[in-house]
């Protein structure tokens, strides 16, 4: 069973290889569908927590790069509810998935 630390940490990593990916990306095509995917949310049930990332995504790349990074309690809960869904293919995610249990099987 994964701790709250644990699955906290592995959604930093995963938040850390989508904000690779944007930054790669001098179109930002990434902030673009997580702002296609907060509309589209909100359009079906509205709540505060994808209002506070349509808010953060209002402000552009940079301030929603620190949101998603942000190593505190808030940015950990913010990832909890991350519109940055669809950025990583799934091989990519299963990657960062396999390496925190490999990990988690040596400790």
């Amino acid at each position: 069973m994964k701790t709250h630390q644990e699955i906290d940490r592995r959604s930093l990593e995963l938040a850390r290889a989508v904000a690779a990916r944007i930054d790669a990306d001098p179109r930002r095509g990434g902030l673009d569908r997580a702002r296609d995917n907060c509309a589209r949310w909100l359009r079906r049930s509205p709540s505060a927590a994808v209002e506070e990332w349509r808010r953060i995504l209002e402000g552009g790349w940079e301030t929603a790069r620190k949101a998603l990074l942000d190593e505190s309690e808030t940015g950990a809960r913010l990832r909890q509810s991350s519109p940055f869904c669809g950025i990583l293919s799934p091989k990519e995610r299963w990657e960062i998935y396999r390496r925190f249990e490999d990990e988690q099987t040596r400790t």
